[in-house]
């Protein structure tokens, strides 16, 4: 592929179209600086004259990709396959990312995927997404295959042992699976993110056979591991800043747009938002079960609005006009309709909306939020429990947790109070205790017609969360109380937690 790396002499300037090696000099060199338009129209302009420079159809995909111009670039990594590239697996890898990750067409992913195993069947990246793939589509044996697979070509694949484990059903003994962490944990050279990887995944077998201390320690040295892992500058959780940032948000003005998008057709959007580990993956897929409404997931059109246009936000909603408000917002249904055709609502499921219903209520006035409460205990530990990216800092210590909860509780006051009438609580507790009862009032408060077999477990759906295995069982009871388990471990999070504000 053609050498990324500008000399000390090149700057980024106008493309010499009679050189095609100066061109693409110059051409990198804009991509090097961050002028991502510029570059784009310098390779278009080289690939213009000369279309066989397959690494440059490679280079402009890349960019579109990171513009959010899709097609365009699904467009120009099948030129830089026709063109030949070498190393094709990793355009096909590209292509099944788009496809699953933004366009949600797992059909399409997994032929990719496929495609690059036929390309270079020892590729682990398109095994290890296969089997997140498979994973995501409920299909444990056929995901489980693959990572013994990748065991077999690389019995040092750390992140494949861990998922293979995550794949397992916690319930079933697993003497052997946890035998096998504790020898890749005890080995020498393995990285602080593998030992994370390897020990949420030892701690949940740990705590599916009830050895519950066992379990905590496992959980405990995981999140130690992850937070080794972060990469140099990533800031740590700082509750200060967090306290800043909520009340910064609680001052922010609601801005309201004038009624225009709204009143066309196409989907609804619901919004559903809480703690991670609240249940919010299970109400989406109970509501997806119900007749013309789609699981939309973890939807980032409005964490994109917040840092990109409403920058820097929520200062920026004293000025924002209406006039923006409504092209955003139709910017939004313009892309769940695009993205789910046919439906008539669409879940936008992000635990963390809870940060945006003032964005939401300005963008959407009349729009209904679903907020999944659970016992605060059994929240704060199962998160405690999750590997989650390190954005979310605050996940590796108990006592954080239990800070972020104290400030989501916080505001969720403050959005109770603004906009009450439009905000249902579904706990958790109550809706795994009486199913059929606890959705059909979710219905009726969001207006949705409820159908036959609405407390089903998820069929047929792709499901990208941590609860990809939870909500394919039939609705149970035993995460309810969870946190007795761990008594001698939360003590103190159980006094921080019961303490009143401050």
């Amino acid at each position: 592929m053609w050498d990324h790396g500008a000399g000390a002499d090149e700057t980024p300037g106008m493309v010499d179209s009679s050189n095609p090696d100066g061109a693409v000099r110059a051409a990198l060199a804009l991509d090097r600086a961050g002028r991502v338009p510029e570059a784009i129209a310098a390779y278009e302009a080289i690939l213009a004259r000369w279309p066989a420079l397959a690494d440059l159809w490679y280079n402009l995909a890349v960019l579109r990709r990171r513009q959010r111009e899709l097609e365009p670039a699904l467009a120009a990594y099948a030129e830089a396959l026709a063109r030949g590239i070498a190393r094709p697996e990793e355009v096909h890898l590209n292509r099944a990312e788009i496809y699953s990750d933004y366009l949600r067409q797992d059909a399409a992913a997994e032929r990719e995927l496929n495609a690059a195993l036929a390309a270079n069947p020892r590729f682990i990246p398109a095994l290890l997404n296969l089997g997140n793939l498979n994973e995501d589509l409920g299909r444990r044996e056929e995901a489980s295959r693959l990572y013994e697979r990748i065991l077999a070509l690389d019995p040092k694949c750390h992140e494949a042992l861990a998922r293979l484990a995550n794949a397992r059903d916690a319930r079933t003994p697993a003497p052997e699976l946890i035998a096998r962490l504790e020898r890749a944990l005890a080995a020498p050279g393995t990285a602080a993110a593998e030992r994370a990887s390897l020990g949420f995944a030892l701690g949940r077998l740990k705590d599916g056979a009830g050895d519950y201390r066992a379990a905590f320690a496992a959980y405990a040295e995981a999140n130690r591991a992850s937070r080794a892992s972060m990469a140099p500058g990533t800031p740590s959780y700082d509750p200060k800043r967090q306290e800043a940032w909520i009340d910064r948000l609680i001052a922010a003005p609601t801005p309201t747009r004038p009624p225009g998008p709204r009143d066309r057709a196409g989907p609804v959007p619901v919004f559903v938002c809480g703690m991670h580990r609240s249940g919010s993956t299970l109400i989406e897929q109970l509501l997806a079960a119900q007749p013309g409404v789609a699981a939309g997931g973890e939807l980032d059109l409005l964490p994109r609005f917040a840092a990109l246009e409403l920058a820097p936000y929520p200062a920026s909603l004293a000025a924002v006009t209406p006039a923006t408000l409504e092209v955003l917002a139709t910017r939004y249904l313009d892309e769940i309709a695009r993205l789910f055709p046919g439906a008539r609502y669409v879940t936008d499921k992000r635990p963390d909306n809870f940060l945006a219903i003032g964005l939401i209520k300005s963008l959407f006035p009349e729009a209904r939020i679903v907020h999944t409460v659970r016992d605060p205990l059994d929240t704060c530990l199962s998160i405690y429990f999750l590997h989650l990216d390190h954005g979310m800092g605050y996940a590796l210590d108990l006592m954080d947790i239990g800070h972020y909860f104290r400030e989501y509780r916080r505001l969720m006051r403050h959005w109770k109070m603004r906009f009450g009438a439009d905000i249902y609580d579904l706990d958790y507790d109550r809706l795994v205790a009486a199913p059929e009862e606890t959705v059909g009032a979710l219905c009726r408060f969001l207006g949705i017609e409820p159908g036959a077999g609405g407390h089903d477990r998820a069929e047929g759906r792709a499901v990208k969360t941590a609860s990809v295995w939870q909500v394919r069982e039939p609705i149970y009871r035993r995460s309810s109380g969870r946190a007795a388990n761990y008594a001698a471990e939360l003590g103190a999070l159980r006094a921080y937690l019961a303490a009143p504000p401050a």
